[in-house]
This record gives C-alpha cells, structure tokens and sequence, in this order.
C-alpha cells in the first residue's frame, strides 16, 4: 500500500520537524491497513514495531509512506513501511514490525 501526507504544523516537535510518534503511528497504521487488505479472516496483533529514522521532514513537505510483506508465515507475518519524501530521493523513516495472526473467533473484546 502506499499513502501521501503533508506534514501538518501539530505533527511536529519543537525542533519544527516531524515528531518520530508520528512516524512510529504512520508506519503502524499502513502495516495494518495492508494486513487488512489480505481479507483472510484472520487479525495481528503487533509484536513489536522497530523503527529507524533517517531524516527530517518540516511542516507543508508531503511525504509518502509505502508498506510491504517481508514474510508471511502461518502465524506471524513480518512487514515495513518506508517513509520518503516526495521525489523519493531521502528516506525519512523505515520501520518493520512482526504481527502474530489469530482467527477472527478466537480474539475475545476488551470488557
């Protein structure tokens, strides 16, 4: 999957550059949307979320962010997420997450 963003002025830490949260909460965010997409009945749960990050982006660049499968095995699936700038030429942040999959019946709701 792959989504744009322009870096909005609250996304930012006070050294006016995009806060690594947000990066952390894009990068999540697009593995499970691209987990989603595989619509095989089954949900992740995120492991762990392991992130590097490479350069700045500031308020008004529009930046995108692209999600990939490294491995998907029967129960965990190992998936990233690269954020770039626009002309994709400085990587700003990639992040790789481990996910365990459950049938849809065995997850239980919160309360």
């Amino acid at each position: 999957m792959e989504f744009r963003y322009t870096i909005r002025q609250e996304w930012l830490n006070p050294m006016g550059t995009l806060h690594d949260g947000i990066s952390a909460a894009i990068i999540d965010d697009i593995i499970g949307a691209t987990l989603i997409c595989l619509d095989d009945k089954r949900v992740y749960i995120t492991i762990n979320n392991t992130i590097d990050y490479f350069a700045p982006a500031r308020e008004g660049d529009d930046i995108i962010a692209k999600s990939f499968i490294v491995k998907k095995g029967k129960e965990i699936v190992n998936a990233g997420c690269e954020i770039w700038n626009a002309k994709r030429t400085r990587l700003i942040a990639k992040g790789v997450s481990n996910l365990l999959s459950k049938e849809t019946g065995s997850v239980r709701p919160f309360g």
